[in-house]
């Protein structure tokens, strides 16, 4: 079996310009910090993140902002980041605001290669503004498009050498769906251990969406 590790040191191989990220996590928490860090050394710019939200200066994916590697957002709130809603408002970066049960839920059509669905959620609001609106049985619904990304980064509590993750209490928010949404994923976890060590009813991500796994 090919080795899936990779050292922290050669993530900006995997990185370029302009490219999008799905990321995990809720407020940082569960977001990878050694990853968001080597993507920072990188000094890749112009990128477009994807995730529930844009945590705070210093932590989760709030380091990428506050150094000017974002050209775009999409998040569901950004209000625990000042950053960001000032470079929004600076008009210096784009930021898409989606409700969350709908970002989720663009997120897993992405990785179960749907184009989109329909929602009630946002008619009538901002939201609906530039999107397609399907009636069905006198309700109307929004056509939201389905979300996909060059890659996505996850933090995992426990990996083995094929891949297969196990998430650690509320650090488990949205990695699962983000792993199933990008042509790449790169994992990073707390503890690497053999395979057959995860009991596979533990498996939340299994190995055969993850390419590479860093240990820290």
């Amino acid at each position: 079996m090919k080795s899936k590790e990779l050292a922290v040191d050669r993530i900006a191989e995997h990185l370029r310009d302009g490219m999008s990220i799905l990321f995990g996590g809720f407020m940082g928490n569960g977001t990878p910090k050694a990853i968001v860090q080597a993507i920072m050394d990188s000094g890749v710019k112009e990128l477009t993140i994807i995730g529930n939200d844009t945590a705070f200066v210093d932590t989760g994916v709030g380091p990428l902002i506050t150094h000017d590697r974002v050209r775009k957002v999409i998040a569901t709130h950004i209000g625990l980041n000042p950053e960001t809603g000032r470079r929004m408002m600076a008009a210096e970066m784009e930021v898409e605001l989606v409700p969350q049960g709908t970002l989720i839920e663009r997120i897993r059509c992405g990785g179960a290669g749907l184009g989109g669905f329909l929602t009630p959620t946002g008619v009538g609001t901002v939201v609906e503004d530039g999107k397609q609106k399907i009636t069905i049985q006198g309700v109307e619904y929004l056509l939201e498009q389905a979300l996909r990304a060059d890659l996505a980064i996850v933090q995992a509590h426990k990996a083995d050498r094929a891949g297969n993750l196990r998430y650690r209490l509320s650090a488990r928010n949205f990695n699962p769906i983000v792993a199933l949404a990008a042509d790449k994923v790169i994992a990073e976890t707390e503890h690497l251990v053999e395979v057959g060590e995860i009991d596979p009813d533990d498996v939340m991500t299994p190995g055969v969406l993850v390419d590479y796994i860093v240990c820290h």
